[in-house]
């Protein structure tokens, strides 16, 4: 699968409308009750990209990315403005928004996740575009130094220490992330006519499995 490490223009999805999608199977049975079953493990998030355009430049923009992706061809990265950040929306970034894993003394590789909880359940995605640099790493209560104590993979997501953390050591990071997607048509159709007026095209997003 071709993938292309280059960011949908954040201004211009900025707007799109969007979020994650289930897959459930419901079987109604013949005494009323029912039955439900899903094939999905992980949710799979779904956008509009033209419900960010407002202006012409902004559809040369996006006829030209278009373009550059050559339609479903090549994936890329998304800025889901609803959901970037491993913190609350209201609250600063830190090395210790999200559990990783624990320490076993050998394992040195880590994989960037985050936790979404309800009640007792928490669903745990898996996060393998983080924004290069934004990444901060805490191996217990101690924040570590990146270059120096570890490295981050921008491609992945895997966060690789200098050194494996002691047994039972919790291992925690902050990060931006964006969403592995592709455009889920072939086609934009466009009247100039109809834009002005206010009417949008519909460019499908879809998020990539990877």
């Amino acid at each position: 699968m071709s993938f292309h490490e280059i960011r949908f223009p954040a201004n211009l999805s900025f707007g799109a409308l969007g979020g994650p999608e289930r897959r459930t199977e419901v079987v109604e049975l013949a005494n009323g009750f029912e039955e439900r079953n899903t094939p999905w493990s992980a949710s799979r998030r779904r956008y509009d990209a033209g419900m960010g355009l407002r202006a012409l430049d902004d559809l040369e923009a996006l006829v030209a990315f278009f373009e550059a992706r050559m339609g479903m061809l090549h994936g890329f990265r998304w800025k889901d403005w609803g959901d970037y950040r491993s913190a609350r929306a209201s609250q600063p970034i830190a090395a210790t928004d999200q559990f990783l894993g624990l320490g076993d003394g050998e394992s040195k590789t880590f994989q960037l996740r985050k936790g979404y909880a309800s009640g007792a359940q928490t669903y745990w995605r898996v996060i393998t575009k983080p924004v290069a640099g934004t990444v901060l790493a805490a191996i217990g209560p101690e924040a570590m130094t990146l270059g120096d104590d570890y490295t981050v993979d921008p491609a992945t997501g895997i966060v690789t220490f200098e050194r494996a953390p002691e047994p039972g050591a919790e291992i925690h990071a902050g990060f931006e992330f964006d969403v592995p997607v592709r455009f889920d048509t072939d086609l934009i159709q466009i009247s100039m006519a109809s834009f002005k007026a206010g009417e949008l095209p519909k460019v499908p997003v879809v998020e990539l499995r990877q």
